[in-house]
């Protein structure tokens, strides 16, 4: 039997509580105004939460929505407002996200870590109900931020870079606590290298205490009514922090443990008693001690980064090879009276920079075996082999 609702609202509300329309439902539902359109003919119900929308427009954009509305329904169906509903069981949020993207496009703001949720809502349905074109463009921003290439992650570090030199991943990609989560939740394992990789750079303590999440963009609260004070599903608080499960946080531990192994063995491997570059200038000049010395100044200065006192990027060697080219060619070294550079001949440069490089291609190489995952070149393949199913869509 239809009903007809009591509005509680004020013109500034975002929600509308109403009484449910089917006796069978007993509590209040939760209307958002930015879905509740005037010309729509479909009620999607999510957890307490109702949304009226276009079935054309869903059926346009998803197979699953298309042979849902395909299929006959009873002549006695029970309707929600007067209209005939679709029961989802699904976060309203991540509906929520969903419609948003489907009516009004998706975009993402800058600083992207606050629509991390945004992107994981539409990223989780838009998969359920095979959505392709919004699911391409979540994992190809996804892939910006946590890539397949060491030129894909050379990029990122660089963008997280300012002006003035200081580094701040946190403040435009997003925590990879929370990115690690999502990919093992929908099978992304792509994404996994880079992110467990970003994530080993910090400190044990800091990595076990998890990561804050961005507020979601609807609400959960929803409020009870005097009859049935017990809240509704979805009512659930927000965490004060997501976590990795115990399995993820000691593959992290280890990963971190292999990074601070592969910088010792590349001190051990190309600085320690390095020899001279055959074409040395310096060579005919006690032995090309300025060479030698210079090397040397550049192993103690990785040793500090090693122990975290340079930079606090103890377990990032892929930084640290780069820091290391980067000595070659400062002029800022201060020895308290005066500004110097190394004194190192061009071709002892050129000879070192092209083993720095070869060792940090190695490097990127080695990290998915570091946290237990396949090799790059399986990842990439299945990439691939996905790609061709849905139009060539993910960058590697």
């Amino acid at each position: 039997m239809k009903q007809t609702p009591l509005l509680s609202s004020t013109p500034d509300d975002e929600l509308i509580l109403l009484p449910f329309a089917i006796p069978e439902l007993n509590g209040c539902h939760r209307i958002c105004k930015d879905f509740w359109l005037s010309d729509g003919n479909v009620v999607l119900l999510s957890g307490t939460c109702v949304f009226k929308v276009h079935r054309g427009h869903l059926a346009r954009h998803s197979d699953v929505f298309k042979d849902l509305f395909s299929i006959p329904q009873p002549e006695e169906q029970p309707h929600l407002y007067g209209l005939p509903f679709v029961e989802l069981y699904d976060n309203p949020s991540d509906v929520y996200c969903l419609l948003r993207a489907l009516y009004d496009g998706l975009y993402f703001r800058k600083p992207f870590p606050k629509d991390f949720p945004f992107l994981a809502g539409v990223l989780r349905l838009s998969t359920k109900y095979m959505i392709e074109n919004l699911r391409t463009l979540c994992i190809a921003h996804l892939q910006c931020n946590f890539p397949l290439t060491l030129e894909g992650w050379d990029q990122r570090e660089k963008a997280a870079t300012d002006a003035n030199g200081r580094y701040g991943p946190r403040d435009s990609i997003p925590n990879p606590i929370l990115v690690i989560n999502l990919a093992r939740e929908l099978d992304l394992e792509f994404l996994l290298p880079a992110a467990f990789y970003d994530l080993a750079r910090y400190g044990a303590s800091k990595t076990a205490m998890g990561a804050a999440p961005q507020p979601p963009p609807f609400p959960p609260a929803v409020p009870t009514t005097s009859s049935d004070p017990s809240p509704p599903p979805e009512a659930t608080s927000i965490p004060s922090h997501v976590f990795l499960s115990h399995e993820d946080l000691v593959t992290t531990f280890r990963g971190r443990e292999a990074a601070q192994r592969t910088i010792a063995a590349f001190i051990s491997k190309e600085l320690t008693e390095r020899p001279i570059s055959p074409s040395c200038l310096h060579q005919d000049d006690d032995s090309g001690r300025q060479c030698h010395e210079s090397f040397y100044f550049i192993t103690l200065n990785t040793l500090r980064s090693v122990g975290g006192i340079a930079s606090g990027r103890d377990a990032d060697p892929l930084f640290t090879l780069l820091q290391t080219i980067d000595m070659l060619h400062r002029t800022d070294f201060s020895d308290g009276e005066r500004l110097y550079g190394l004194r190192l001949c061009c071709f002892c440069k050129l000879d070192f920079a092209t083993a720095v490089n070869r060792a940090r291609a190695e490097l990127w190489k080695e990290i998915p075996a570091w946290f237990e995952l396949e090799n790059f070149q399986k990842l990439c393949q299945r990439v691939r082999d996905e790609s061709q199913n849905q139009e060539g869509w993910i960058l590697i």
